[in-house]
């Protein structure tokens, strides 16, 4: 080697070397040796794959015939089975016929209270008139939703009230929550309007919910109004 010639492997700037470089692209680091670099015909004593060889599947347990898949955790999306509906129990009934079978079950009690306000004489007392509609309302909701599981205008438009779950009907406790709002009207003065802002909550809630179950369905633990 002469003097104007400079060795290449010399290192001017005092620096360690670079690692080398792996065959993939990458650095490999300090201490460990690069990877076997697999040649154009595949490693010796292995034959090379076939043209479009697809890998074998990922080990595991084949369903037993007969036996349902095991549930998937992951959802559709996750890959293997697909996710189970939610569970329904009926057609919900929709607020347009709701409203008819309370139009109906509102006209048979109201008939009954001004009968009974009559035979007391204050037929003309608004106080004792929205007395006997708001008591007499609550007892018949109740007492037919919780022996019959439904009233008689449900039974008109072919409705009926499920308890939580899907229960044939709501016990008392149940029955006696949802149907809270209609004792509104005994509260003095201000009753009737209390009873109007209620039912205008309910409506609306009903409306916007994909099960048709109003705030009094969610606040009596999740009853339903289905058609059947």
């Amino acid at each position: 080697m002469t003097t104007g010639d400079q060795d290449p492997t010399a290192n001017p700037s005092g620096y360690p070397p670079p690692p080398p470089a792996s065959p993939y692209g990458d650095p490999m680091p300090s201490g460990y040796p690069a990877p076997p670099v697999p040649p154009a015909g595949g490693f010796p004593g292995y034959p090379p794959p076939p043209p479009g060889y697809a890998p074998p599947p990922m080990p595991g347990y084949a369903p037993t015939p007969g036996y349902p898949p095991p549930p998937n955790p992951y959802g559709a999306a996750g890959g293997y089975y697909p996710s189970l509906p939610p569970a329904t129990y009926g057609q919900p009934g929709g607020l347009g016929v709701r409203w008819g079978a309370r139009i109906i079950d509102g006209l048979l009690v109201g008939i009954v209270s001004w009968l009974l306000a009559a035979l007391l004489g204050s037929s003309g007392s608004i106080m004792v008139t929205g007395l006997f509609s708001g008591v007499l309302m609550f007892v018949y909701f109740v007492a037919m939703e919780v022996t019959q599981g439904r009233t008689v205008g449900k039974m008109a438009l072919g409705l009926s009230v499920r308890g939580p779950g899907g229960a044939p009907k709501p016990d008392l406790r149940q029955s006696a929550i949802r149907n809270a709002f209609t004792l509104l009207p005994v509260v003095p003065y201000i009753g009737g309007l209390l009873g109007v802002i209620a039912m205008i909550v309910i409506a609306v809630t009903i409306s916007s919910s994909p099960t048709k179950q109003g705030k009094h369905d969610e606040l009596a633990g999740g009853t339903q109004v289905i058609k059947g």
